[in-house]
């Protein structure tokens, strides 16, 4: 086609005259700008017609891709140039590959076709080229991709990719040759390419589909696994698949030569003693001197040496290490040595992505300066300080070198949905009509104060609530909440009815101690009144069936006044999925400050946090959670006051308040003064462009008067988690392991607002 052009733009200049140019009109052109266009062309009306000029703008024209063809005129002076352009790509529809609109939409954008595209041949088939490749690497051999172009108009096609997936390839057999040290469930941790096993449709189960995109680095993982079990002499050839195409099934073959296993026998780091004294990294290190060498544990020694002289100033210190073998022996020595090069200082620290959230938000939660010396753990606390706060979707920090020893700091942000709109209801046999309702921002006009208004309705209760907080008072390490609420519910039991309301408010201050470490103080002031409704049928009993006194339920008006000392701790990464560190806190509740409740509550808790996707490759996070609480009685104990079980935030699989005082034939019944719950979970992704994950959990709870013992509870289950726009939602199917009669258990629950 090019050609074509350039031969007819030279035939025309043997049959133009020379002409002076009267006038230039670009017919059908859309693609370019007229700017361009002119520039290109380089001639002008009444320039004299130049054919030399003319072919050259023909022939750039065409380069530019956007032609089919090009046409150029002359007629008493009138130039006219007529172009074809190539049409777009209006539509684009992948068929027989995925079916959740979600991942069709990935699909798309691997494939690099996208609505208002050109089309081109080329385009499309390189477009095809990649769906194939991605089935062979999902393991089907095979495939056939058909191509529909439907013309939608002059200007514009439709594009459909018809997909037949090939037949999938099955791992039958799984041979190691050589391998004695380790056996096939060592290799399974680390491969792609496994050998299916039995029930490979159960959870855990290799299903042994091919990967072919992995066939390659299997080899290096297994290696690799050699190298951290000691065996530094091992080598795995890369691996031979054998495919029966009668059967679709296949024979992975590896061929290994292990070697001998190695001890550590010396370790030694050259470091100048005026930055860092090696005798302070040595207790540090992973490695250790008669252990069995592992190379993963000598990285790890590498980057904590690294950043132990980067936190000095060295942001960049090389540190190199040299492994010799000693054959003979089996034994090796390892020698560190550290290049610090220079001291770095901060140059600038540079925010973007940021459209809403003030830049002084950002920067209070970086904890580098202008004018600081560069500290490598400092770096590594500010991306999951800033993930920590919900403010951000992600957070990429980066470092240019603008000079030897000057480096600029590059915060980049991707900013979350932090306010929420949520409107709800139902309809349930006793509460009858619930709408529920809540407007809240935790970044408010982006100044990082959170702000939540909140109520629920229904024919028995009645929730009001308003939240304010400020994380970083004036920017500072001080914050302070505020919570005013009320709360008015009635109960209809069978021998009596029950009104109580709560109205009262808290207010909160706390101080960054040191980092992640937080504590403070929060003050209660609550009103409560309790009515009582007797039936008149009702006569109580003066004793129960054993012959002891048996007191009522009465009308009260009692106030509670109490001050909580708190401190916690928070390393995690992010704020609504960790994938590592802990969360830490305990508080002490002293009730007596000038009301009627007098007591004291302790209350203590635990979450940790571990992605295996380092080990295995899989975005799996393990999970585990521990709570205890004690309530002292310190002079008065109210029913309110009681320690309760149950409901999403104690054990799943029963009811809010299931265990606990629930004065069901209004007799008083004691308080529960112990509560401890555990529970563990596996997160997995489900749609990860979603935010979508699921989990599957154990619960463990025990709750009592005078011990953990009264009433012991496990339950399991499983659950779908989303952070949606209006923040974290689960949905929790859960099963009770050893309910008994007349407990209140939930098959299935709902959470918003709260992650585990």
């Amino acid at each position: 086609m090019k050609n074509k052009v350039i031969l007819f733009s030279l035939a025309c200049a043997t049959v133009l005259s020379a002409q002076t140019i009267k006038s230039i009109d670009f017919v059908n052109l859309n693609k370019i700008s007229p700017k361009i266009i002119n520039e290109t062309l380089d001639l002008k009306v009444g320039d004299q017609l130049d054919f030399q000029k003319l072919n050259n703008a023909i022939k750039t024209f065409y380069s530019y891709g956007y032609f089919t063809d090009i046409l150029a005129e002359e007629e008493n002076g009138n130039l006219r140039i007529l172009f074809e352009e190539k049409p777009s790509i209006a539509k684009v529809d992948i068929k027989g590959y995925k079916t959740r609109a979600e991942d069709i939409d990935a699909l798309k954008t691997m494939i690099n076709l996208k609505k208002g595209a050109m089309y081109t041949n080329k385009r499309v088939e390189d477009a095809k080229k990649t769906l194939l490749d991605m089935l062979e690497n999902e393991g089907f051999i095979n495939s056939v991709v058909e191509i529909e172009v439907e013309e939608l108009n002059k200007h514009s096609v439709s594009l459909t990719f018809n997909v037949n997936k090939g037949d999938e390839i099955i791992i039958k057999k799984a041979n190691y040759y050589g391998a004695d040290k380790l056996d096939q469930d060592d290799f399974d941790h680390v491969t792609a390419n496994k050998e299916k096993e039995f029930a490979s449709w159960w959870f855990g189960q290799n299903d042994g589909e091919v990967k072919a995109d992995q066939l390659k680095y299997d080899a290096r993982r297994i290696n690799e696994l050699y190298f951290e079990k000691g065996y530094l002499d091992a080598k795995v050839k890369e691996p031979y698949l054998d495919i029966d195409f009668a059967s679709n099934q296949a024979k992975l073959d590896f061929f290994i030569e292990e070697g001998t296993k190695y001890t550590t026998n010396d370790i030694k780091i050259y470091v100048d003693e005026s930055i860092v004294k090696a005798d302070d990294l040595y207790p540090e290190l992973k490695l250790i001197v008669g252990n069995t060498f592992n190379i993963k544990k000598l990285r790890q020694d590498q980057d904590y040496i690294k950043t132990q002289v980067a936190n000095k100033g060295y942001a960049f210190a090389d540190v190199r290490f040299d492994i010799k073998k000693e054959k003979d022996d089996s034994k090796v020595d390892v020698i560190f040595n550290v290049i610090p090069g220079k001291q770095v200082y901060i140059n600038d620290v540079k925010i973007s992505g940021n459209s809403r959230t003030l830049d002084r938000v950002i920067r209070r939660n970086v904890y580098l300066a202008p004018g600081d010396l560069y500290n490598l753990t400092d770096f590594k606390d500010s991306k999951n300080k800033l993930k920590r706060s919900g403010f951000f979707e992600d957070v990429i920090i980066e470092e240019k070198r603008v000079s030897e020893d000057k480096v600029d700091i590059l915060v980049k942000v991707t900013e979350a949905a932090t306010g929420s709109l949520m409107l709800g209801g139902g309809y349930g046999s006793y509460d009858k009509l619930m709408v529920n309702a809540a407007i809240s921002d935790k970044n408010v006009f982006g100044s990082g104060i959170g702000a939540s208004l909140s109520t629920e309705l229904s024919a028995h209760q009645s929730d009001f609530s308003l939240q304010l907080t400020n994380p970083a008072i004036f920017d500072s390490k001080y914050n302070a909440t505020i919570d005013i609420h009320s709360n008015e519910s009635e109960i209809d039991r069978d021998n009596y009815e029950s009104t109580k309301t709560v109205k009262g408010f808290t207010v909160g201050v706390g101080r960054e101690i040191v980092r992640n470490l937080y504590a403070g103080a929060k003050y209660r002031l609550d009103f409560i009144k309790e009515d009582y409704t007797w039936d008149s049928d009702f006569a109580k009993p003066a004793i129960d069936g054993d012959g002891n006194p048996l007191t009522y339920l009465e009308d009260a008006d009692y106030t509670t006044s109490s001050i909580t000392p708190y401190i916690n701790f928070d390393n995690t990464d992010d704020f609504y999925i960790p994938r590592e560190g802990f969360k830490i806190g305990t508080s002490l509740e002293y009730a007596g400050i000038g009301g009627d409740s007098k007591y004291v509550k302790s209350s203590s808790y635990l979450k940790y946090f571990y992605s295996i996707e380092d080990l295995t490759e899989l975005d799996w996070i393990f999970r585990f959670k521990t709570q205890v609480k004690v309530l002292v009685d310190n002079g008065q104990i109210n029913q309110g006051d009681s320690l309760y079980l149950g409901g999403t935030r104690s054990l799943r699989g029963f009811k809010s308040y299931a265990f606990g005082p629930n004065n069901e034939d209004g007799e008083v019944e004691e308080p529960y003064k112990y509560m401890f719950a555990n529970s563990v979970e596996m997160s997995f992704p489900l749609i990860p462009t979603a935010n979508m994950r699921w989990a599957i959990f154990a619960d463990y709870g025990s709750i009592g008067v005078d011990d953990f013992s009264k009433d012991s509870r496990v339950s399991t289950g499983a659950l779908l988690e989303w952070i949606s726009p209006f923040g974290p939602l689960q949905l929790i199917f859960a099963r009770p392991l050893n309910d008994k009669p007349g407990d209140e258990t939930s098959s299935f629950e709902f959470s918003l607002g709260a992650a585990f």
